[in-house]
C-alpha cells in the first residue's frame, strides 16, 4: 500500500495531530498539499479543501488508515506519543490474533490504526481464510512492557509503512466484486458486515465493512478520504488491471504510469508500479 490522501478542513491541526503525535516528519509541503512520512517513506497526504463539508459516519469513505511498525517498542512508542498530546483521541485497541492494534479519530473523524504483525508462521488458515479475533489487550500493560523514553524520544527514526487501508461501503458483495474480481485482490476473510482482501499471502490489505453504513450509496464530495494508493509489482500488473477494468465497463484514467478508479461508492483508489 501507498500512502493515504486525505482531505482536510484545517491543515495546521491535522499537521500537528500527526507529526506532533503520530511522529511523522514533513517530506514536502507545496501550496495545499502536505507530505508526510517517516525517512523517506510517505504515509499521509493531508490535502488542504476548507470548502468541503464534514461528511457523516454512515457514509461511505475511510474506516481507517492502519500504520504498521516494525517492532514493539516502535509501536508502543508512537501510541504514547500520540496519547500523550490527544488522550481523548484514543478509541480502543485488540488483539486480533494476527496482530496487535491501537486506534485513534483525528480531529477530523479520521480512523487510525496503529499495529504490529504477529510472525507469519503464526498466522492460522483454514480454506483459504485468516483466523482473525477481537480480544483483550491492555494498553496499559502493552506501553508498560515495551514502551522506553529512548524509543519515546527517537520515534521519528522508527520505520512505518501503510499496512492496510480499511473503507466503509455500502455492501460487501458489490465490495467483492470490485475489489477481488475487478481489482484483483484475494479475499482472506469474510464475516458479517465485512470482506478482508489481500495480495501475496498477507492476512489483508485492504478491508471493507458495512458497520456504520450499510446501504450507503455513493459519496458525495466532503473531507476524509482522498485516495487510497496501491503499488503493483510489475507493469504488466498495471496493464492487465486496465484490461479488466475496460472488459467490465468500468471507467478510470490511465497516464501510463498510473491508474485511477473510482469504486462503487466513489472511493477513488490510484494504482502505480513500484
Amino acid at each position: 500500500m501507498g500512502p493515504v490522501t486525505l482531505l482536510v478542513g484545517d491543515l495546521d491541526l491535522l499537521t500537528t495531530y500527526y507529526v506532533e503525535g503520530l511522529a511523522l516528519t514533513v517530506l514536502s509541503a507545496q501550496g495545499v498539499e502536505t507530505v508526510l512520512g517517516r525517512g523517506d517513506q510517505p504515509l499521509v497526504v493531508l490535502r488542504h479543501d476548507p470548502s468541503l463539508p464534514r461528511g457523516s459516519r454512515r457514509d461511505a469513505g475511510l474506516f481507517h488508515t492502519a500504520l504498521l511498525f516494525e517492532d514493539a517498542g516502535a509501536l508502543a512508542a508512537t501510541v504514547a506519543s500520540l496519547a500523550r498530546l490527544a488522550p481523548r483521541s484514543f478509541v480502543g485497541s485488540a488483539d486480533h490474533l494476527v496482530s496487535e492494534a491501537f486506534y485513534f479519530t483525528d480531529p477530523e473523524g479520521n480512523g487510525i490504526e496503529l499495529y504490529l504483525d504477529r510472525p507469519r508462521d503464526q498466522w492460522r488458515w483454514d480454506g483459504g481464510q485468516v483466523a482473525m479475533d477481537t480480544l483483550v489487550l491492555d494498553p496499559n500493560e502493552y506501553l508498560g512492557t515495551h514502551l522506553s523514553e529512548e524509543r519515546l524520544t527517537g520515534a521519528t527514526g522508527d520505520a512505518a509503512v501503510v499496512g492496510h487501508v480499511h473503507l466503509q461501503v455500502g455492501d460487501t458483495a458489490t465490495a467483492r466484486d470490485f475489489y477481488v474480481a475487478t481489482l484483483g485482490f484475494e479475499a482472506t476473510l469474510e464475516i458479517p458486515g465485512a470482506l478482508f482482501v489481500a495480495a501475496g499471502g498477507y492476512h489483508h490489505h485492504m478491508a471493507m465493512n458495512t458497520w456504520n453504513s450499510a446501504g450507503a450509496g455513493p459519496r458525495v464530495p466532503a473531507l476524509g478520504l482522498g485516495v487510497v494508493d496501491v503499488v503493483a509489482p510489475e507493469a504488466d500488473d498495471l496493464g492487465a488491471l486496465a484490461d479488466r477494468l475496460r472488459t467490465r465497463g468500468v471507467a478510470f484514467a490511465d497516464d501510463g504510469r498510473t491508474l485511477e478508479v473510482e469504486d462503487p461508492w466513489r472511493n477513488r483508489v490510484r494504482v502505480r508500479v513500484a
